[in-house]
């Protein structure tokens, strides 16, 4: 069955800054956008081992190091972008990450620096690449879309196995801040969604990967396709399509894909 990614030019001309775009979900998208014909500025702190991402006409990739919690990280990468393609289309946010190194948990035990600093990486840097790139947008005049990566634990949670509540606090506010900002600029056409993922095999799932209790939970909490975790590819084709010009008329949107998890209960396991 034909999907929106198996068009080559769906993304044709489109310049794309990925901010969280060196691993996971974000450099599956790059690599997605690349496919259907973008160029694209990738920013994170940790790179894959991928091929170069390049067409007939060159380059179409080039990656960045560095932190999307430093307010001058994105519009350096949308300066970069301008510089290397020649504009600035879109803007995929998805750096993110869990804060139990920190002291994220349960309310009763988050710890201070848990709280703000897990705040400040899914929230924070969220503000910084949004603002950056709706100011891009509003001097060039052209509109342009704005992709966020939210959380189903938002708005769907877990408690027994995913209770991070700074994290979900932090995945909550990005829905908030992208549906006022879409009723804000939709007259500017400027358009932002956002996409809320279930539980996707990265490196910040490794905690409950390694756990056979909680992976037998995810089984039953994540039906579709056999009861699996998810795949950062499961996002690519929605990513293309908030991307591309098809989604001219969507904004204020949050799509979940989430493998069923936001509309089914999950059965915990018997302890023996």
């Amino acid at each position: 069955m034909a999907t929106i990614l198996d068009s080559p030019a769906v993304l044709h001309g489109k310049r794309i800054v990925v901010i969280g775009g060196t691993g996971g979900i974000g450099l599956s998208g790059v690599k997605a956008f690349v496919a259907a014909g973008a160029c694209v500025v990738a920013v994170g702190l940790d790179r894959e081992d991928v091929p170069p991402l390049t067409r007939d006409s060159g380059k179409a990739a080039r990656f960045i190091h560095s932190d999307a919690t430093q307010s001058e990280t994105a519009p350096k990468a949308i300066e970069e972008c301008l510089k290397a393609f020649g504009g600035f289309d879109g803007l995929y946010h998805v750096a993110g990450g869990s804060g139990r190194r920190w002291g994220d948990g349960a309310l009763h035990e988050i710890s201070n620096d848990g709280w703000r600093l897990t705040l400040e990486l899914n929230l924070t840097s969220v503000f910084y690449s949004n603002r950056a790139a709706v100011r891009q947008f509003l001097s060039q005049k052209t509109g342009g879309t704005v992709l966020n990566v939210t959380s189903v634990l938002a708005f769907s949670p877990a408690g027994q196995h995913f209770a991070t509540h700074s994290y979900a606090a932090a995945k909550a506010g990005i829905i908030g801040l992208t549906k006022s900002c879409a009723s804000r600029y939709a007259a500017d056409a400027v358009r932002f969604n956002a996409l809320a993922p279930g539980l996707v095999n990265t490196a910040m799932a490794q905690r409950a990967t390694n756990d056979p209790q909680i992976m037998a939970f995810v089984k039953t909490k994540q039906p579709l396709d056999g009861g699996r975790i998810g795949n950062p590819s499961d996002l690519d084709a929605a990513a293309v399509f908030f991307m591309s010009d098809a989604s001219r008329f969507t904004t204020g949107q949050v799509l979940a894909i989430d493998g069923g998890w936001s509309v089914t209960g999950g059965q915990m396991p018997i302890s023996s």
